[in-house]
């Protein structure tokens, strides 16, 4: 807890007994018939305790409610000012919205989907093409098997509840993040015990199991939001969209809940397409799709969305990058595992020093961290309410190396946007490992082949990367030789599954086998295809160390993936760049979004000053030469006041504004400032161009060109 909210809650308890002991005082005067001076002076005193306690229940309200105590926007309040101004401008609006909508689908309106696309315009060119990386599109529709072998299949899911009598369901830990938020917002009351117990339980959430969760939840008797009814046991519920490929419906498929996986099972062709050099990199974007229990929180938690995953290809015994030394100096807010748990706040950190330190693991993942800083802040993400949470050894896959998440902070909380881990070689291995049934469909006949494969019980070939020696080096090899004979009299038609499970022994597990066979001649073994034991002897296996010359190290790659939530990104930007003014006559607050010239869905608009043919004619030739040069603009020839047209595109974030009020020369106005310059017809969107595409700044063009004042330009 917060040292302020956490002082702020034992003041006013200790407040609220002051009040409580002066108020049982004054009436015991009273009922003294004590003097009237003295009871006088008793209730003055009580009164200015009372107006103690409500300044101290005001500061504490402000702590937890996000707003500043002086009248400033509720977080609650400033967020739906911004969707009601994102929604009527038409940036996103919800599907079927005729219909009466589907939760967790939205529907991108003209600028939103500029907005979109110019963000990912800016991911390509930062990361795809800075890199060098391996682009890929792979299908939306993923079959079973390899969402089986990724994990997805057997543990893609979130704890669920029902409404007991209505059957409506909800996550489970949403439940619990709720309720214990809002106590800790709305009751002032709570002890400062209790308020640090409901904020351990929020830091520890994802850690809690079924049956913790369900014990937490009628530990604090949680209901149904909608009925109060009582709620059942939470049950894990998979969040993958299931369908069937082809028409028989013998091969079972599933909307891809990540991107990944494709480009995983296409390792093989991109190391070779690379030169069978590492490191490389390859990335994707598209949508993915998860049906999630209960979405809420607009585009932050949504059914469909798109992601942008990198998927870097690494040997695992150097992970050193080039490029490192570009961000080794970035220094920016950090929230490492030891400050979380002993309840510090996240703070700047050197990115150098924390690779160094060993807090971010290599220089690979400390690259992308600062790459993705980068990414964030020049798209115009605030840096002050972003920071980099490492996850803690709970939240952790076992495989994985390390793990970060880019953190925006918006009116919903800290949001995760964007994760960056070391995954180590876990993928590949799981696709080069898992054992898959043959998947064949009736519709071979006439050619029309469902699901396309082979008798193979492994699902494809290994998926391994080389470091070519330039002398060949002697090595010392464990070599698992199982005796087919032996083992096919044995167990007869299960004799392949033995031999593999033999030969995917690793050293460990190989030479304490060798060891028992040794001293006792037989030994238990489990073939985890068959889901049993098996007695293995001594004279169907042989197991030794041989010393052989190598000219080559063969090893699976391991993967760094940053995985980027274009639409959580962009939901935070919204709110970042949202702000209103009062207009010219302060009647009325304007509603800016202050867009980066890089991401607005419209750089530019034209205006007439007025409605006059020569005016309208010197508007359409600038709209010509913006054309020409790429910048999206918007020419606006209505009788509509200035003032009113500045509005409107302000609401929409356009960062420049021409202004034609006369034949040879025009102004241009920013939107932020209000300011304006002077400029001939003919520089005009030269101007606009250099400025939105980054080659100088709006104060490179305020010092160049004569400054406009107008008394009616914002009227």
């Amino acid at each position: 807890m917060a040292a302020s909210e956490e002082s702020l809650r034992k003041a006013l308890a200790e407040k609220q007994s002051a009040v409580e002991a002066h108020g049982n005082a004054v009436r015991a005067l009273k009922a003294a018939k004590a003097s009237k001076p003295e009871i006088d002076a008793a209730i003055e005193a009580l009164n200015s305790l009372k107006l103690e306690k409500s300044s101290i229940e005001k500061q504490l309200q402000a702590a937890v409610s996000g707003s500043d105590g002086d009248g400033a926007l509720s977080r609650e309040a400033f967020r739906q000012a911004a969707v009601n101004t994102l929604e009527r401008r038409l940036f996103y609006i919800p599907s079927f919205k005729i219909y009466r909508g589907v939760a967790g689908l939205y529907d991108y309106g003209p600028p939103g989907c500029a907005v979109k696309s110019n963000v990912l315009a800016f991911w390509r060119q930062h990361f795809v093409l800075e890199e060098n990386m391996l682009e890929v599109d792979c299908p939306c529709v993923t079959p079973e098997v390899v969402l089986k072998a990724s994990g997805h299949v057997d543990k893609f899911t979130d704890l669920m509840v029902k409404d007991e009598k209505t059957g409506t369901c909800y996550r489970a830990d949403h439940l619990l993040k709720d309720f214990c938020n809002e106590k800790l917002q709305k009751d002032l009351t709570i002890s400062a015990e209790k308020a640090a117990e409901l904020k351990h339980v929020l830091a520890t959430l994802d850690d809690l199991s079924a049956e913790e969760l369900g014990a937490k939840i009628k530990e604090y008797g949680i209901t149904a939001p909608d009925t109060k009814n009582p709620l059942s046991d939470p049950y894990p519920f998979n969040l993958m969209f299931q369908t069937s490929i082809g028409p028989s419906g013998l091969s079972p498929g599933y909307m891809r809940p990540e991107t990944a996986q494709g480009i995983f099972v296409n390792f093989k062709d991109l190391y070779y397409y690379n030169g069978n050099k590492l490191p490389f990199a390859a990335a994707q974007i598209g949508q993915a799709f998860r049906n999630e229990i209960s979405p809420r929180q607009g585009l932050l938690r949504v059914r469909e969305f798109t992601l942008a995953e990198i998927e870097h290809f690494v040997d695992p015994e150097d992970k050193s990058h080039p490029k490192y030394s570009e961000v080794v100096d970035l220094e920016f807010l950090m929230f490492p595992r030891g400050e979380q748990m002993s309840g510090q706040s996240a703070k700047k950190i050197r990115l150098g020093d924390a690779v160094s330190k060993g807090t971010v693991n290599n220089e690979t993942l400390g690259y992308f961290i600062g790459r993705v800083y980068l990414f964030l802040t020049r798209l115009g993400i605030d840096k002050d309410r972003l920071r980099f949470r490492q996850h803690l050894a709970n939240e952790m896959a076992h495989y994985a190396a390390d793990c970060w998440d880019a953190e925006i902070e918006c009116s919903y909380g800290w949001i995760e946007c964007v994760g960056i881990a070391d995954r180590s070689a876990y993928d590949l291995r799981a696709h080069s490992e898992h054992h898959v049934k043959n998947v064949f469909d009736e519709g071979q006949r006439e050619g029309n082949i469902d699901f396309i494969g082979t008798n193979l019980d492994k699902s494809g070939v290994p998926l391994v990367a080389a470091e070519k020696f330039s002398e060949p080096r002697e090595v010392e090899k464990l070599v698992i030789a199982p005796v087919k004979k032996e083992l096919g009299l044995a167990f007869k038609g299960s004799q392949k599954n033995v031999v593999e499970a033999l030969e995917a022994m690793n050293e460990k597990e190989a030479l304490e086998m060798k060891a028992a066979l040794e001293s006792k001649g037989e030994v238990e073994f489990y073939v985890c295809t068959l889901g049993k034991n098996v007695p293995i002897k001594k004279n169907m296996v042989s197991i030794s160390k041989e010393k052989k010359k190598e000219h080559q190290r063969v090893f699976t790659p391991s993967v760094i993936e940053p995985s980027f939530g274009i639409g959580r990104i962009i939901y935070c930007l919204f709110e970042h760049s949202f702000y209103t003014r009062p207009s010219k006559a302060g009647d009325e607050q304007l509603n800016v979004f202050r867009f980066p010239p890089l991401v607005a869905p419209i750089k530019c608009t034209v205006f007439p000053l007025v409605q006059n043919q020569q005016y309208e004619d010197v508007a359409k030739v600038i709209s010509k030469s913006l054309t020409t040069a790429g910048i999206s603009h918007k020419i606006d020839i209505t009788g509509t006041s200035i003032g009113k047209r500045y509005a409107r595109t302000d609401e929409l974030g356009v960062p420049f504004a021409i202004t034609v009020d006369s034949t040879k020369d025009v102004t241009i106005r920013e939107r932020d400032s209000k300011l304006q310059v002077r400029v001939s017809v003919e520089e005009a969107a030269l101007v606009v161009k250099s400025v939105t595409d980054g080659l100088r700044t709006w104060e490179d063009v305020w010092e160049k060109y004569p400054h406009h004042t107008s008394g009616s330009a914002d009227d």
